[in-house]
């Protein structure tokens, strides 16, 4: 099998990549990428080529399916930028796998994609997929579903699958999470469980996570099966304020949603960091998923707990962990973070 991967070197994609070359039916595997990483990759060559812009149908040709994972976070100022990535880059790569009558494709969607919907219950695949307005991050994967259900209905012939993972975590992506998120300003010396003596006991804050070896596990599955349709990736348990604290040794303090919300807002024009409100909106909005399709089609199960992916990305956070990818590598925010400042913080991407 001949497995192409797009945005191959982020987090998601580094754990696509090994979970592919643990495979045995997997022989080779492109990874598409803009920047080429110093980092190798069994059974994996690399192409530098932006899905946005550069010629697609060459590199899927012959493949036997393509895993499409590229995506922007940042900048979240600049959001002709993103979309220009995740929309526009999303048709181009959907075009390219039809004229290359590829057999199969795998998009990466997400938890994000969802409508707001119950937190005391969870939905399985059939739950709307209209995003949450006031996030661009969600807006943009909803906008890529309805893109997908158009290339479905013009690609009847061609295999399709679209993976909803929750929040993803891994220690060697925690530089990069760290800067998609938090910005220079946070000091990684306090992010031990120690150091956190409180979490916020927010109303509908309940959220699912998973371990991004497991994300890699569940997309090989995908690719390299014959399954076909949406399917929810999460581990248990669900993470809550109660949750939170017992894993941190913190108390769960209440905190209006208004509170947080209004400080993300303050904090990101300020720019002191570079994640918009809107990602408070989505979380407090998206509905507990049904992952047993996944479990029952895929035949998929983590391997890992959602608090135990949560502790490993601290622990990796405070040692400034990652993988020699131009979007993982510690390195990458220069000395002393200096190139996240120069570059704006969520001002451009990196």
């Amino acid at each position: 099998m001949r497995v192409v991967v797009t945005g191959a070197t982020g987090n998601v994609g580094t754990s696509v990549l090994r979970a592919l070359a643990q495979t045995e039916r997997v022989e080779s595997i492109l990874g598409v990428v803009r920047r080429l990483p110093e980092a190798e990759f069994a059974k994996t060559k690399f192409v530098a080529a932006d899905v946005a812009e550069d010629e697609l149908v060459s590199h899927f040709r012959g493949a036997d399916v393509v895993v499409h994972l590229a995506w922007l976070i940042q900048p979240s100022r600049d959001l002709r930028i993103t979309r220009r990535t995740n929309v526009d880059g999303t048709r181009r790569v959907f075009r390219a796998a039809g004229e290359a009558a590829v057999p199969a494709l795998v998009y990466a969607s997400s938890v994000g994609a969802y409508s707001p919907g119950p937190k005391d219950r969870a939905v399985d695949e059939s739950w709307p997929t209209d995003g949450v307005a006031s996030s661009f991050y969600s807006r943009q994967k909803s906008e890529t579903e309805r893109l997908l259900d158009r290339h479905e209905r013009e690609f009847p012939e061609m295999r399709v699958v679209r993976l909803r993972p929750g929040l993803i975590f891994k220690d060697t992506a925690a530089s990069g999470i760290r800067r998609l998120f938090a910005g220079p300003f946070v000091p990684t010396s306090a992010l031990h469980r120690a150091l956190i003596p409180i979490v916020p006991n927010i109303e509908r804050l309940r959220f699912q996570a998973v371990h991004s070896l497991d994300v890699g596990t569940a997309y090989a599955l995908a690719a390299t099966g014959d399954a076909r349709g949406a399917f929810n990736i999460a581990a248990e348990p669900v993470l809550d304020p109660a949750e939170l604290g017992r894993l941190l040794h913190a108390k769960p303090v209440p905190v209006p949603a208004s509170l947080v919300r209004a400080g993300a807002k303050l904090s990101w024009r300020a720019q002191l960091q570079p994640t918009p409100p809107g990602w408070v909106d989505m979380a407090l909005a998206v509905p507990i998923m049904d992952t047993s399709r996944a479990r029952a089609e895929l035949g998929w199960t983590p391997r890992h707990s959602s608090g135990e992916a949560l502790l490993e990305l601290i622990e990796g956070m405070r040692r400034s962990e990652g993988i020699e990818t131009p979007p993982l590598s510690p390195s990458t925010g220069g000395p002393a973070r200096v190139r996240e400042f120069l570059t704006g913080i969520g001002r451009t991407s990196r």
